[in-house]
């Protein structure tokens, strides 16, 4: 199952106390303090891997807690700091503080880590309390509780390309034409309940990622359809590619779709959801050219996108694969060439 945000509660080690004991050795007259310092506990620490791409986990398990320090020992022995917890999330998610709105951390990169409750400093054992005028002290300090805090997490897919479009225009067959995914596919609305992610390794190039962002159709920013569940997933996406397709007649009754219109709409909802989307890189993708009637209005629609609009126009068809290679050809030398290319530093929150 696919889960994109998730709260949970972390609590970090609380540190060690302190002991008060003196030193007791035979013919040692007066042995003097010797109690040790608790050991320090340990922390939380999110860690970004791209072994994950879902905040599934997190669903089951809302209290995460890491070890205690131990007590100090006599001798001057310093109790064992408690073992930090790591936790692993997907790469893309952001950490909030639930109580003050404060972004922690934006985890972009894999291997990337932060410390989001801080274990509890150990206490002081009686030797720290030794004094010329106090040679036998018998003060020690307890260990301070870690850090406790509510978090909400929230992942934003980060990909090289993101397939955009309305509901079966045949994204999710593209991506698996394209990539090593196999999503399921169906002739019907909805069909993808969740992003979909795959590798694309073609000839040369570097392998890049690409995305299926589905549910988008009109009034996606406010909630229709799937669209404002998933639209966040599009602001960290480098190219966006609208796939496009002409609708059939129905008994000669058209439906009122339009690819154009359709091309309008999606462009709409980007800019609603997120003025700088619309700025974005894009390709225009007509797919199903395999089917007559789609054929007969390819190079009107190419036409329209290249002469009129200035884009990128590419017609395929990824149930034959006519026009596959093609298109990995222009997605790979758009990625390599850093044609796209975004610091993170410059994507939306």
């Amino acid at each position: 199952m696919f889960v994109d945000e998730a709260e949970i509660e972390v609590v970090a080690g609380r540190g060690g106390d302190g002991i008060a004991t003196f030193r007791k050795e035979k013919y040692v007259a007066r042995g003097g303090p010797n109690g040790g310092d608790g050991g320090k506990g340990g922390d939380v620490v999110m860690v970004a891997t791209h072994n994950a791409n879902t905040l599934h986990d997190f669903r089951h398990k809302r209290r995460i807690k890491a070890e205690s320090g131990k007590q100090g020992g006599s001798n001057n022995m310093t109790g064992r700091s408690g073992e930090d917890t790591r936790v692993h999330v997907p790469v893309g998610t952001l950490v909030y503080d639930m109580d003050s709105g404060e972004c922690l951390a934006d985890l972009t990169e894999s291997g990337q880590e932060v410390i989001v409750a801080l274990g509890g400093r150990g206490g002081l054992g009686n030797s720290n309390f030794k004094s010329p005028t106090n040679r036998a002290p018998r003060k020690f300090t307890s260990g301070k509780p870690g850090e406790e805090r509510t978090l909400r997490l929230e992942l934003k897919l980060i990909a090289d390309v993101g397939l955009i479009g309305y509901p079966s225009v045949g994204k999710s067959t593209i991506i698996a034409a394209i990539s090593s995914a196999r999503p399921k596919t169906g002739a019907y609305h909805f069909t993808t309940l969740a992003p979909n992610l795959g590798v694309v390794d073609w000839k040369n190039s570097e392998p890049f990622v690409v995305a299926d962002i589905p549910g988008l159709i009109e009034g996606a920013h406010e909630g229709q359809g799937l669209g404002i569940q998933f639209l966040k997933h599009v602001e960290r996406t480098n190219l966006l590619v609208h796939v496009i397709e002409v609708c059939p007649a129905m008994e000669g009754v058209d439906d009122g779709r339009d690819p154009v219109r359709d091309f309008e709409v999606i462009c709409g909802e980007l800019k609603k959801f997120n003025e700088e989307l619309s700025e974005r890189p894009q390709l225009v993708v007509l797919n199903k050219i395999d089917l007559p009637f789609v054929a007969e209005q390819a190079e009107e629609l190419k036409a329209h996108f290249t002469e009129e609009l200035g884009l990128p126009f590419l017609a395929i068809s990824a149930a034959t694969q006519e026009g596959i290679e093609e298109l990995k050809d222009y997605l790979a030398e758009a990625v390599s060439k850093g044609r796209f290319e975004r610091e993170p530093e410059a994507w939306e929150e």
